[in-house]
């Protein structure tokens, strides 16, 4: 859209205020109520401003799901045992490892390029397939010097990241039955 050529000393500003008055003008107050007239605004001096002209804000990318719907361009960030999304029993069975597996991913011997690629995969497939519950094999990955495995460490990493975000509700550690330290379980948002 073609912006207005301005007159010289001018400002966007006064034109706000000139089209608020215009249709402030036009309101009539509720019975009983009067109408407060506000205060024209301030004029900002012509030298230093704290504001960013919106050229230079940052601008938040929207993100696309796999299915090409948008998502909402935050999501709060998930962290291993943290249930926000799920109710309490659901939470529970989760933890416990009760409730049904749906599918299994095994990233044993991958490389991160590998895994991230595969777990992408695996997720959006799930989700595609409305499974709900699944669990990613990660390893222990513990070496010799007390550290943790790279793949341990980047999955949970991986699962606040987009494309992935948008699509889990929650995860946590598995059930020693299920791998315990060296596995997560995920709850997958609804395919709609």
């Amino acid at each position: 859209m073609a912006k207005k050529p301005q007159k010289p000393g001018k400002s966007d500003q006064d034109d706000d205020w000139a089209l608020w008055q215009s249709v402030a003008g036009q309101v009539d107050p509720l019975p009983g109520k009067s109408l407060k007239k506000p205060s024209a605004p301030e004029k900002e001096s012509p030298k230093k401003s704290n504001k960013k002209p919106m050229s230079a804000m940052p601008v938040q990318p929207r993100h696309v799901t796999s299915d090409l719907r948008a998502a909402p361009s935050v999501l709060p960030e998930l962290s291993a045992g943290a249930f926000a999304g799920l109710d309490k029993r659901t939470a529970q069975r989760l933890k416990r490892g009760q409730l049904k597996i749906e599918a299994r991913l095994d990233l044993h011997h991958m490389t991160q390029a590998e895994a991230q690629l595969a777990l992408n995969h695996f997720v959006t497939d799930s989700v595609t397939d409305a499974r709900r519950t699944v669990i990613v094999i990660t390893g222990k990955g513990l070496k010799r010097t007390g550290e943790v495995g790279v793949l341990r460490t980047m999955v949970p990493h991986w699962l606040n990241q987009a494309p992935l975000r948008a699509h889990i509700v929650a995860f946590c550690e598995a059930a020693p039955k299920d791998g315990g330290s060296g596995a997560l379980y995920l709850r997958l948002k609804k395919f709609s």
